[in-house]
């Protein structure tokens, strides 16, 4: 039986529209589903939103979910949770064929209850420790995590190699 490698990449109340829009771009170049939970800082319309994710939107499976009890009640595969209070490494975790990795607003991350109620599947991108600095940007913290999933998985269905003009 083949595995069916599916990414999807979930964005809880997300503020920026182009952190969201760096991410679409993240999820049409390697495949990921989007998921995205309202209610949104910004309008879907919004022109930031759009140059951000360029002429990418066309190529994203994408769907909209009214809060995160909505998402939750319709999630059909293992969930993870990235957040810098999670208590291991990103890299740590085995990914599991049909994934969705999860992501807080970014002003404040995922709530501590829904992280004590998912412990075991709760992770974080290891930064330097009080330094002041909080924790990377969303859109560079979901590229973090699609890329170890699919580093884990062997990079299913991308090119690996690139070609020179000669």
């Amino acid at each position: 039986m083949s595995k069916k490698y599916t990414l999807n990449i979930v964005l809880v109340e997300p503020q920026i529209p182009q952190n969201t829009g760096n991410i679409a771009r993240t999820c049409a170049v390697t495949g990921a589903r989007l998921h995205i939970v309202k209610p949104l800082g910004f309008e879907i319309n919004d022109a930031k939103l759009k140059r951000a994710g360029l002429d990418y939107w066309s190529l994203l499976d994408i769907t909209y979910y009214e809060n995160l009890g909505d998402f939750l009640d319709k999630a059909e595969g293992a969930c993870f949770y990235f957040e810098t209070k999670s208590p291991r490494a990103h890299s740590e975790v085995i990914y599991p064929d049909d994934v969705y990795i999860i992501f807080g607003r970014e002003d404040k991350g995922l709530s501590e209850d829904l992280l004590r109620g998912n412990l075991e599947n709760c992770v974080r991108i290891p930064m330097i420790g009080d330094s002041g600095a909080r924790s990377l940007n969303l859109s560079n913290s979901v590229a973090v995590g699609v890329y170890e999933v699919l580093r884990q998985w062997g990079y299913p269905k991308l090119q690996k190699a690139g070609k020179l003009s000669v």
